[in-house]
């Protein structure tokens, strides 16, 4: 079928009409430069049957009409296509709690804390989610929403690359970041309600204890993936007492979580294990999360505006000739007249 992108076009049809109406007729009076006495003698003017001819008109007004419809921009549209989509609905929440600080991970055989680490896995992750809808939740003293589930994954990369260690506070509240989770998909179907959460599984804060959170969350169908990040035992060869023990990984909270939710607990002590969770969840089978229709597009503008292009090259010609050829009647009459008076 044939559809009109912009047919708010056809307003300008009585354009033409308006302005004849409108705007007073050019005077046919000029003040002259050049005064010749003999001017008539010399010209050949045209007649006034000459305006007795309709097709000049008649051009002009299909013209008109074809530049109108090709700037109303017409479209072939093919039937609707019915397209399933697939996908997954990620929640990702991040720890940025003071113990994210300790240099415990290399990238290129490079000391790094640990959020720096998460970031550079969760970039690559992130470029692999095509098709799928990320959120991102960060937590510290307290958890926070820093964007909800979007297709825009450029910018869930940039919000969690301008994330910041203890920007939402010192210690960790494990239990509020998955409270707010079940929040924010509470509205989702239940096989695609997921999060994945990385801490080192420390709940030190918040208002509700990562169990009790858990249990929400199972009750809503919620299924957390918990990644533990740092070491599990403190480095002997830096000195056991110049370790926070607050900041090795515990993994009894997260093992826990994942456990009441049905979802699973990764250890990642090194980038290259962070990489291979990843691997792991991306493998996991893609959901129905609705149909897309498309239409076959195909534009026609350009057959009208080419036509009307055409018809004015005509319209040219057309003028020139009926000019040369009232001309030479004229000046034939002319020189007829002279001839019989001369007799």
């Amino acid at each position: 079928m044939i559809h009109l992108v912009w047919p708010l076009a056809f307003l300008f049809l009585p354009l033409p009409i308006l302005i004849l109406w409108l705007l007073p007729p050019v005077s046919d009076r000029s003040s002259a430069g050049l005064r010749v006495p003999f001017f008539k003698d010399i010209s050949c003017e045209f007649d006034a049957n000459t305006n007795k001819t309709c097709w000049p008109l008649v051009l002009s007004i299909i013209i008109w009409l074809l530049l109108i419809f090709a700037l109303s921009r017409p479209q072939w549209l093919s039937d609707p296509v019915e397209q399933p989509k697939t996908g997954r609905d990620i929640m990702l929440a991040v720890d940025l709690s003071s113990s994210m600080e300790i240099e415990d991970f290399f990238l290129n055989e490079i000391a790094v804390d640990r959020l720096t680490a998460v970031k550079s896995v969760l970039q690559d992750f992130i470029r692999t989610r095509e098709g799928d809808r990320l959120g991102l939740i960060l937590f510290g003293s307290k958890a926070y929403v820093q964007s909800p589930l979007s297709y825009d994954l450029a910018s869930i990369a940039l919000l969690l690359d301008e994330a910041q260690i203890r920007m939402v506070g010192k210690q960790t509240a494990i239990g509020d970041a998955i409270g707010l989770a079940v929040k924010r998909l509470h509205n989702r179907p239940l096989n695609q309600r997921v999060l994945i959460l990385l801490s080192d599984g420390n709940n030190t804060a918040g208002i509700i204890p990562a169990p009790r959170a858990a249990h929400f969350a199972a009750l809503e169908g919620l299924r957390v993936y918990t990644i533990g990040i740092g070491a599990k035992y403190a480095n002997p060869l830096f000195g056991a007492q110049q370790v926070n023990q607050a900041a090795v990984l515990n993994e009894t909270t997260l093992k826990t979580v994942a456990q009441l939710t049905s979802g699973r607990y990764f250890s990642a002590q090194d980038t290259e294990e962070l990489k291979q969770v990843y691997a792991t969840i991306d493998k996991m089978e893609k959901v129905l999360i609705g149909q897309d229709y498309y239409h076959h597009v195909l534009e026609l503008y350009f057959w009208p505006l080419g036509t009307a292009l055409i018809l004015s090259l005509i319209l040219a010609l057309l003028k020139s000739q009926l000019h040369s050829l009232f001309r030479g009647s004229n000046c034939r009459s002319q020189n007829n007249d002279k001839g019989e008076f001369q007799a």
